[in-house]
């Protein structure tokens, strides 16, 4: 399966044909989108893009793009998180798909807060799986975490003054909490599963004008972590530079 998450930026509101060329020019079967607020905007950009499936709802941000037939999706709201996890469920053989969206801002305040928003959401899925009998035991979380990954080099002298200015007053760095649940919680990051060195492979997907920072990311239990057979941030085409903020970030993984 070619998968693709992608922050669309604010509803991708008069950039549908950008965000499409940017879609279809990596081939995705399956597209997880952030952002997605509204859905007239996310059918058109289905339409365009070419995809049989969508699903999205007013205001909330998470929403999704797919060729692969979708038996259902939902999405849900577990204690303590501000933007709703989406649960796409796909035709048998494919992963479970949860698309989210943590809140944003660098400060270890609002760190403290997307780590007690991701553990209710982790909470949530751990939960569903043991009602359901761990029925969908392989899955994926993907989306734009608005968080940084334990050990990776931080530089906030690109970002605006005032937030350096909140980095500076939170204690001058950014702790790396919510990462570091997801690999607590046994998950592991398909980009640095399969780009081992920092230095020349950080994996920056934010701001496109200027990227120095990782927001996106694709997770699964480690057991499933060799499923992971590529993954790229997605520079091309040209436009992908005004189509949103956010660089998309692929992955392809295989069937066992």
């Amino acid at each position: 399966m070619r998968f693709l998450t992608y922050n669309i930026r604010e509803g991708g509101v008069g950039r549908a044909e950008e965000i499409a060329e940017v879609i279809r020019a990596a081939k995705p079967d399956v597209v997880a989108l952030q952002e997605a607020t509204h859905p007239l905007e996310v059918e058109r950009i289905a339409k365009l893009a070419g995809f049989r499936f969508s699903g999205s709802r007013q205001s909330h941000s998470t929403g999704f793009l797919s060729n692969v037939p979708v038996l259902n999706y939902a999405w849900r709201h577990p204690p303590r998180t501000r933007h709703a996890l989406l649960e796409v469920s796909l035709a048998d053989g494919f992963p479970r798909i949860f698309v989210l969206h943590l809140r944003a801002w660098f400060s270890n305040w609002t760190e403290r807060q997307r780590a007690r928003e991701l553990r209710g959401l982790l909470d949530g899925i751990q939960q569903q799986l043991t009602n359901e009998q761990q029925a969908f035991a392989f899955h994926i979380l993907a989306g734009d975490f608005n968080a940084l990954a334990p050990g990776e080099v931080f530089d906030p002298s690109p970002m605006p003054a005032w937030i350096r200015g909140m980095v500076w007053v939170s204690g001058r760095n950014i702790a790396r909490s919510t990462i570091s649940m997801m690999q607590s919680d046994g998950y592991l990051d398909a980009w640095r599963t399969l780009h081992t060195d920092q230095q020349n492979d950080p994996g920056h997907t934010f701001p496109v004008w200027n990227p120095h920072v990782r927001l996106d990311y694709v997770f699964t239990p480690a057991e499933y972590v060799s499923r992971f057979t590529a993954c790229e941030v997605r520079r091309t085409p040209e436009v992908v530079k005004t189509a949103s903020d956010h660089f998309p970030l692929f992955v392809e993984i295989s069937s066992q």
